[in-house]
């Protein structure tokens, strides 16, 4: 009689230990409880503190779905088993990556799933906010047509000179997109870029403001960027300058562009994302030449699907040993 395995059959075996510190629900909560053993923070009684003393020895990896989760050193310390933080935003700046180099815990983040769509999204913006798109939508369905006449006229997009701050994956991508508007591209970045000999660089944010129509911002937000987007940029773009900003809010001092679409030193803006989300000053409301998003240059059916398996791919390669798929260096 043939002797019965002692191999651990793979449905019984131990469900990998994930903590989540914020609520998760819908297929990504669906497809992550499959593979791992969900450790959720936000569903326990008890405070924080105490539940992570309760298991952190246990947990190796963190799942952070939203920036609005700050991993630093006091969290890390609470954690002194954790060898992975899986973060599912394309930016990290909510995650202090000197603080995980110390510990030995990686990062990994969204990569370039979010590319394609944030890259739209700015080229949205910008057309948007040139040529009055959502006003002249307001305008129809308010019933104005009739009783007002004509809109005042919107801008052309074609020609535009572009300057895009941070020409990386995403800002690389809106580049590539309003080339075929016929967009003269210039950048702005720590080096400049030998792949793209076509566009012109600048190491300055504010020379590239006087040479350009337009400003995209898309770089990431350090302590370098932090307002990289002051007065003086403002001021340098012009009265008919446009910004359009699909990376952090506080890439911009807030109160000075807020002052400078009152008095008219700039000629519009795209905002996406804004200082203290989803706080948006109430000042920009009532202005039409602002369009604003809820921070969803991100947020497509498409970009979940792939984030969702990107995410599940790293936290499969850092539980089994293998190479990362998108390891964020610091």
């Amino acid at each position: 009689m043939a002797m019965p395995s002692l191999e651990l059959d793979s449905r019984y075996e131990e469900k990998p230990k994930l903590l989540l510190l914020q609520p998760i629900n819908g297929p990504f909560k669906t497809a992550l409880s499959q593979k791992f053993e969900l450790v959720k923070a936000d569903e326990s009684p008890l405070p924080l503190p105490t539940f992570l003393s309760t298991h952190c020895l246990q947990i190796k990896a963190l799942f952070i779905l939203a920036p609005t989760v700050t991993v630093d050193s006091s969290l890390l310390d609470q954690l002194p088993s954790l060898g992975l933080v899986a973060a599912i935003s394309a930016g990290v700046d909510h995650i202090h990556l000197d603080a995980c180099r110390k510990r030995g815990v990686v990062v990994t983040n969204a990569g370039e799933t979010f590319t394609p769509d944030v890259a739209d999204f700015a080229v949205g913006l910008l057309v948007d906010v040139l040529r009055k798109v959502t006003m002249a939508d307001r305008f129809v369905k308010n019933g104005l047509w009739m009783g007002k006449g004509d809109l005042p006229l919107g801008s052309r997009v074609s020609g535009k000179r572009v300057g895009i701050v941070g020409l990386g994956s995403i800002g690389s991508h809106v580049a590539k997109r309003l080339m075929a508007f016929g967009c003269p591209i210039s950048y702005f970045s720590r080096a400049p870029k030998p792949n793209f000999p076509s566009y012109r660089y600048f190491s300055s944010v504010l020379d590239l403001a006087c040479e350009n129509d337009v400003l995209v911002l898309s770089c990431a937000l350090t302590a370098e960027t932090h307002n990289i987007i002051n007065r003086d940029v403002m001021v340098a773009l012009g009265k008919d300058g446009i910004i359009i900003n699909v990376g952090r809010g506080a890439l911009i001092d807030e109160p000075e562009l807020v002052r400078c679409l009152k008095e008219g030193v700039i000629g519009g803006a795209g905002l996406d994302v804004f200082v203290n989300e989803p706080d948006v000053p109430k000042e920009l409301f009532q202005m039409e030449n602002v369009v604003l998003s809820d921070h969803r240059a991100v947020t497509t059916p498409e970009s979940f699907k792939g984030v969702s398996e990107l995410v599940i791919a790293n936290l499969d390669a850092f539980f089994s040993g293998k190479p990362l798929l998108s390891p964020v260096s610091s």
